[in-house]
């Protein structure tokens, strides 16, 4: 782990000059050495922080991986939750951390890569298929109980942006036994009545994948989720969760990557749908903007709301308006990609962010329990996994091949001049 930080003086221009390089440093020195499975190896780590990224995927995945492609999820992942509640969320946190994990790593899985990186993606696009195959056929003793709880509708939802994120390799691959035993898991979901709020979107998700998987789907449930959603805006890039604005990160956790993939996979159904569509990626851009001037000079952000747990995957939206090359104005990949590594190295290095087996604990700089709602449990953690979306991006692009640069509050708090930020009306 990095050594603390200390913020210079106020009238010291010249050492916080130097303290914000050193917090720019967080995001380009070189991965830290980790026990790793034989079956996955990465080669010798270099400076730079794609390669950072890359193992510190390996480190939160192999075990998720492993497991799931032998039918031992169930059998070998701890269910840290809240107390009283343990049982209850072993029924869906397993696949929690499955789906979450797809989501996150699938952009990866779908490229090109160089390499140095083909083996360990050869070994997680097998264990992938592996696991979908065992997740989703009632027989394995990996099966992930879809529809059995309400959090299944989830789950299954973030499985499905996974696939959607990949359909090449996470899609056309499979068996028609296990094609047929995903729309089935999908199906079971319907059961779930989703409350007033991002949750509509669970389900809309759930039949955007149906409508993909060339199965038949309910559009009104489509319908619900889109039109509420275009109620529940409340300006400057931001919906509501339900009728109410929450200061939390599920316009990003949820709301806006989700919004976007459901109009984007399926067909307008009315004017509405066809109207929205273009509104949802201008607000998710000004939401993308916002996210990245919450990245403070020393590469913390606001631990503020519900889920915290979920540690960087409060970037999921930065990370996905990065992996489409749409940044707003004023934003670079390569600011981006530096402030994201600085964050990711102040939430992952913390000590107890992993048990001694490799698990993810509850917290958000280290094994924090109190933080988790009775709804956290370990699978929950794994949609940090979301923030790895630039992944599937090339190395030689922009994002990954331009110097580092300071994001926005570093540069401002060096004193540099920088243009003023304005709200969106949009």
């Amino acid at each position: 782990m990095p050594e603390p930080l200390t913020i210079p003086p106020h009238d010291a221009p010249a050492s916080r000059r130097q303290f914000l390089k050193g917090a720019l440093a967080l995001g380009a020195v070189s991965a830290t050495a980790t026990p790793s499975s034989s079956a996955a190896e990465l080669p010798p780590a270099t400076s730079s922080d794609r390669a950072y990224w890359i193992e510190v995927m390996r480190r939160v995945s192999n075990p998720v991986l492993e497991a799931v492609s032998k039918a031992q999820l169930r059998a070998t992942m701890p269910v840290e939750a809240a107390t009283g509640v343990e049982q209850e969320r072993r029924k869906s946190t397993h696949l929690e951390a499955f789906g979450r994990l797809l989501c996150g790593i699938a952009p990866w899985l779908e490229s090109t890569v160089d390499p140095g990186e083909a083996v360990l993606q050869s070994s997680y696009r097998e264990w992938a298929h592996a696991g979908i195959r065992n997740g989703t056929d009632p027989a394995s003793p990996d099966y992930m109980n879809f529809g059995l709880t309400s959090q299944s509708v989830v789950d299954t939802a973030f499985l499905v942006l996974g696939i959607l994120r990949a359909p090449k390799q996470l899609w056309e691959p499979l068996d028609r036994a296990t094609r047929a035993n995903l729309v089935k898991a999908l199906e079971a979901t319907r059961k779930v009545l989703p409350g007033q709020s991002n949750w509509l979107l669970f389900s809309a998700m759930v039949e955007a994948g149906l409508c993909f998987m060339g199965e038949p789907w309910d559009a009104l449930r489509v319908d619900y989720a889109l039109q509420m959603h275009k109620e529940w805006f409340l300006g400057d890039g931001t919906y509501g969760d339900g009728a109410h604005f929450h200061w939390d990160y599920y316009n990003s956790f949820v709301i806006q990557p989700m919004l976007m993939q459901v109009l984007e996979t399926v067909p307008a159904k009315s004017a509405m749908w066809s109207a929205l569509k273009p509104l949802a990626y201008e607000r998710a851009l000004r939401y993308a903007a916002i996210q990245e001037r919450l990245i403070s000079p020393e590469a913390t952000f606001p631990v503020i709301g519900r889920s915290i747990t979920y540690r960087f995957g409060a970037f999921h939206l930065l990370a996905d308006i990065s992996l489409r090359r749409q940044l707003p104005p004023l934003v670079t990949p390569e600011q981006v990609r530096s402030a994201l590594t600085a964050v990711m190295r102040r939430t992952i290095e913390c000590p107890g962010t992993f048990d001694a087996k490799g698990w993810l604990t509850i917290g958000f700089a280290g094994h924090q329990p109190s933080l988790g709602e009775p709804y956290i449990s370990t699978g929950s953690l794994y949609l940090c996994a979301a923030a790895w979306l630039p992944l599937g991006l090339p190395a030689g692009d922009p994002f990954w091949s331009g110097p580092a640069k300071p994001w926005t509050q570093a540069r401002i708090w060096t004193g540099e001049d920088a243009p003023a930020d304005h709200a969106s009306n949009i």
